[in-house]
């Protein structure tokens, strides 16, 4: 969860009780700054980070081999030369992805191993499975055996642990149960809509920036643009992904002031989400991203209590 959404706190507390809790990725010096406080908070416990491999910079890279931590998530998109870095400075690389073919060419970057996501997943999609049917094609390849694989999306409690294990998992990734814990920066009036929403898209409406699939929760601005498939208007859709600011800009570019500019009518939309502090009208034109699971949650709980929940599904 970048953007601010998982900072340290948020990271810290996850690993204090057991976990392995990751910054999500902001722009360098800041990314350098929130995992420094991480490592401190975690008082002696593992930590991680999430990069996203279309934004990914040498800085990016030179603050996670700084920090110390254990372990490197990528996402969307190969960038073997950071993987040797980051595996030369002692450091697990995990590479979530959506297929077969992509978990091969991640082990064959050097991977540790890969994190399959599931369609239920909330945020950026690469799955394009639900997570049982994409955990056995991925066990299936023989690119993947003796291999770590963990599996993301829908985890929300005990009972999906099992699952995902029982599917062939080594362990489970998630994110929507540690998005409405207390730890978690997004917004109080995001976190409220998310608790037991009925409802999720997956869609490309918030697009600016970064023009790949999201699943989202639905405010004023999916009302608006999408249709009962998720898309906006197939005329809108080259304006979002051809836009100069998708193609230059990187989502920490893309300040709280600009999202607090954006209107319902207007569906030039960036994939900044809603945070704490902010206006509360933004949870209308940001990106409210959740997983199918936050329809069975219905607390926001401190981190620790998520990660005994989860931990349960282990026994």
């Amino acid at each position: 969860m970048g953007g601010g959404l998982a900072t340290a706190e948020l990271a810290a507390a996850v690993s204090r009780a057991g976990g392995l809790g990751t910054v999500g990725v902001l722009a360098p010096r800041p990314f350098a700054s929130e995992l420094g406080r991480a490592r401190e908070l975690a008082l002696g416990r593992p930590i991680g980070a999430n990069l996203l491999v279309p934004f990914l910079r040498e800085g990016h890279v030179g603050a996670c081999i700084d920090a110390g931590v254990r372990a490197v998530v990528l996402f969307f998109g190969f960038a073997p030369a950071a993987v040797a870095r980051l595996r030369a400075a002692g450091i697990v690389v995990l590479h979530q992805i959506g297929s077969a073919a992509e978990a091969g060419r991640a082990l064959a970057d050097g991977a540790d191993g890969v994190i399959v996501q599931g369609l239920e997943a909330g945020g950026h999609l690469l799955g394009v499975a639900p997570l049982a049917e994409a955990l056995r094609r991925v066990r299936d390849d023989p690119r993947t055996h003796g291999k770590l694989v963990l599996a993301a999306g829908g985890i929300a409690e005990a009972a999906d642990v099992r699952a995902a294990r029982a599917a062939g998992a080594d362990g489970v990734v998630a994110g929507s149960r540690f998005l409405l814990t207390d730890e978690a920066r997004a917004h109080p009036a995001y976190k409220r809509r998310a608790l037991g929403a009925a409802r999720t898209l997956v869609t490309r409406l918030f697009a600016v920036g970064w023009p790949a699939r999201h699943r989202v929760l639905p405010n004023a601005a999916t009302d608006r643009w999408c249709g009962a498939g998720g898309d906006p208007p197939r005329a809108l859709v080259p304006l979002l992904h051809a836009s100069v600011a998708a193609r230059l800009l990187p989502p920490w570019a893309m300040t709280p002031s600009l999202l607090c500019h954006q209107r319902t009518w207007l569906p030039l939309y960036t994939p900044m989400a809603p945070l704490a502090g902010m206006d509360p009208r933004v949870v209308e034109v940001a990106p409210l991203y959740a997983g199918e699971c936050v329809r069975r949650i219905h607390r926001v709980v401190p981190a620790a209590e998520a990660v005994a929940e989860l931990a349960r599904g282990l026994d």
